[in-house]
This record gives structure tokens, C-alpha cells and sequence, in this order.
């Protein structure tokens, strides 16, 4: 489980009695977009006939242009994470980081996800040494508008989230 078990303001909309403005949800969910398909390579090189994983990060970019409706997205997501149950090692977890990036149009906090799951599908592909260096790219990644939140969000929930951003 990588939510936390009462959830942060800070990643619940405004509309919804949270804090987070749509830019900086449309932000996230650029981002985790970004960290999953950056080891997505694992997934495609395994089942390059499924494009599940591949079709939910780009869901979830055309939820953030307004080219689809969240269900939609969220959906996608759901296909993603159902592509990685038949796998194991690296190319699971990639897909899993796919799934969690198209879901963060429904749950902002999703976003974490994607990210932790990239750097266990680096880790398991190439050590931990590795993984280090993915979570330090990821990093380098962050727009400046949610940095501080993301930053504080990995410190929160690293436990939760098998210590990937101990790097």
C-alpha cells in the first residue's frame, strides 16, 4: 500500500476540500507520466504486443490537456497495474509505475507511486546503486511548483514505499 492511511490535504483539490490547485494536479501527474515512462523499456522489451502500460501514460497526459475525462484515465491506469499481475522483476514494476501515473488524475497521491515503482523496476533490473541514481533523475525532473510538496511527500511516506527515495 503506498497511500497513506489518512490522506494529505495538500493532494486533494481545492473543489474537494483540499489545498492542491489543478495546475500542480496536472503537475503530478506529468511527472509521475514522466517517471514511469522513463523505465518503461523494462514492460515493452518483456510484452512489447501490450500496450497497456504505454496507453496510461498517455492517458493521463490527455487528461492534463483536457483531451480526456479522469474515468477514462483512471480506467487506463487500472489496465496498466492489470498488465503488470502476470509479470515479475523489473518489467512488473514498470508496468505497475505506468498504472500508478494514470491513476493520479483520480488521486493525486498516486503520484508517489509511479515514482517508487520506477525506481524498484531500476533497482531490479540493475541494483540499488542504480535505483539511487533513477530517484536522484526523478529529482532533477520535478517542476519548481511542486518540488517542496513532492520532496516532503517522499519524506512522509518513504516507509510506505519500500525506502526507494533514500537516495
Amino acid at each position: 500500500m503506498i497511500l497513506p492511511a489518512v490522506r494529505d490535504e495538500r493532494f486533494t483539490t481545492i473543489r474537494r476540500g483540499g489545498t492542491l490547485t489543478d495546475a500542480d494536479h496536472h503537475l503530478l501527474a506529468l511527472w509521475a507520466a514522466t517517471c514511469a515512462e522513463h523505465v518503461l523499456h523494462f514492460f515493452e522489451s518483456a510484452r512489447p504486443e501490450d500496450t497497456r502500460p504505454r496507453e496510461a501514460i498517455e492517458a493521463v497526459r490527455a487528461w492534463v490537456r483536457g483531451d480526456m475525462k479522469m474515468m477514462d484515465a483512471r480506467a487506463s491506469g487500472g489496465h496498466a497495474m492489470g498488465a503488470a499481475r502476470a509479470l515479475d522483476g523489473p518489467a512488473r514494476r514498470a508496468a505497475y509505475a505506468a498504472g500508478q501515473a494514470g491513476v493520479v488524475a483520480h488521486v493525486a497521491a498516486h503520484e508517489l507511486g509511479a515514482a517508487a515503482y520506477a525506481v524498484k523496476a531500476v533497482r531490479a533490473a540493475e541494483g540499488v546503486d542504480a535505483g539511487s541514481r533513477e530517484c536522484h533523475w526523478q529529482r532533477e525532473k520535478l517542476p519548481d511548483a511542486i518540488r517542496e510538496l513532492v520532496l516532503d511527500d517522499q519524506r512522509r511516506r518513504n516507509s510506505i514505499c519500500w525506502n526507494v527515495f533514500d537516495c
